[in-house]
């Protein structure tokens, strides 16, 4: 699902710099089976496309591009992407670092890590949290 255009900065003419970040599923202690993201599709679509126009607002963006994948990732895969068009690299790199926080603290997802000992709900560290503060 994707937030502002279905391609990314299509026709934008002025943007100097261009910023995108891929996340993948990461193993964790005891090995990763694989990882099941639910979400509600209009609650959450409508979540991405508003922090997507807040971002392209607060920093001036030309372009603003957001995706998640849901249901049922392998360790290694793709589960995210965002990336930015701005005028000049800052404004792309700061609004980039945004969505991402965004993301792993306040995007409605909830993701399920199941291994060998079982699954575990995953919730939002003190470190996403501090790190979303600073927005």
């Amino acid at each position: 699902m994707g937030a502002q255009s279905t391609t990314f900065a299509d026709g934008v003419r002025e943007a100097g710099a261009i910023v995108t970040f891929s996340g993948r599923v990461r193993d964790v202690p005891g090995g990763l089976d694989v990882m099941e993201i639910e979400h509600y599709p209009g609650m959450t679509e409508r979540a991405l496309t508003q922090i997507a126009t807040d971002a392209m607002a607060r920093w001036s963006l030309e372009d603003a591009l957001v995706i998640h994948r849901h249901g049922r990732l392998a360790k290694g895969d793709l589960i995210m992407m965002v990336a930015t068009a701005a005028r000049h690299r800052k404004d792309a790199f700061e609004a980039a670092e945004f969505l991402m926080d965004y993301l792993k603290s306040r995007a409605p997802f909830w993701k399920r890590e199941i291994t060998a000992d079982g699954a575990d709900w995953v919730a939002a560290t003190d470190a996403d949290e501090d790190a979303l503060k600073r927005w």
